[in-house]
């Protein structure tokens, strides 16, 4: 049986009709453990990174069927709410960054990293990779599990005239991303739980930080006279 059928038939219990047609394609065109899935009339398609193929089957079936909810949710389906193989899918990607190989790095980011690790976080986040993103005032951090990689976009690089104290606030913010990982539930996952608001409010003035990052970011924007992505 190939892996949709199984993450089907395993999602809806008792169910012996499959209704699309499928296609299952590893590419060396993502990064990390990233996939995507598509659904076109009855036709279903997945691409899953390469890595994925040295990964449990159980896994990857929880990665299958967290994407399929995700498609069918969207046509209104009824969907199971999670599954034993989703749960196993979401405890491997909570811990899938001990196998991420770090080759990414700058100096600034990690002087930043490396302050700010261990005034809040007593020196127990591990490194990740670290770079300079493109210049964007929409997206100012990011931070991607599956490949372990902070990302800061260079409207807060010191040359832009960044204060430091408003980079050191996206990338604290960045680090919670790291340090609480996600909340899966109900076929989606939650990065901004309770306990995250909770420690991003123990920077010190969150709150005005907040509103001078705006500021800052129009005034970039009006200065770049672009607006970029990552």
């Amino acid at each position: 049986m190939t892996l949709i059928r199984e993450a089907y038939f395993r999602l809806f219990e008792g169910t012996t009709d499959f209704p699309y047609e499928e296609e299952l394609e590893y590419s060396g065109k993502f990064r990390g453990y990233n996939a995507n899935a598509r659904l076109s009339g009855r036709r279903l398609e997945f691409k899953l990174s390469k890595k994925w193929k040295d990964v449990s089957r159980d896994i990857q079936v929880g990665l299958v069927q967290q994407l399929l909810l995700k498609l069918l949710r969207r046509q209104g389906k009824k969907v199971p709410k999670t599954t034993l193989y989703i749960e196993l899918y979401h405890y491997f990607l909570r811990g899938v960054h001990r196998t991420i190989v770090k080759t990414k790095s700058d100096p600034i980011l990690e002087h930043q990293f490396g302050f700010l690790n261990e005034k809040y976080f007593a020196g127990a986040i591990e490194l990740p990779n670290l770079k300079w993103g493109q210049f964007s005032t929409r997206t100012l951090g990011h931070y991607e599990y599956g490949t372990d990689t902070l990302t800061i976009s260079k409207a807060l690089h010191p040359a832009c005239d960044c204060p430091e104290e408003l980079l050191q606030y996206v990338i604290y913010h960045e680090m919670l991303h790291k340090k609480h990982k996600f909340k899966g539930s109900h076929s989606r996952t939650y990065a901004h739980t309770s306990a995250f608001r909770a420690d991003e409010r123990k920077f010190p003035d969150a709150e005005r930080l907040e509103k001078e990052m705006n500021v800052f970011a129009q005034r970039q924007k009006r200065r770049r006279g672009l607006l970029s992505f990552f």
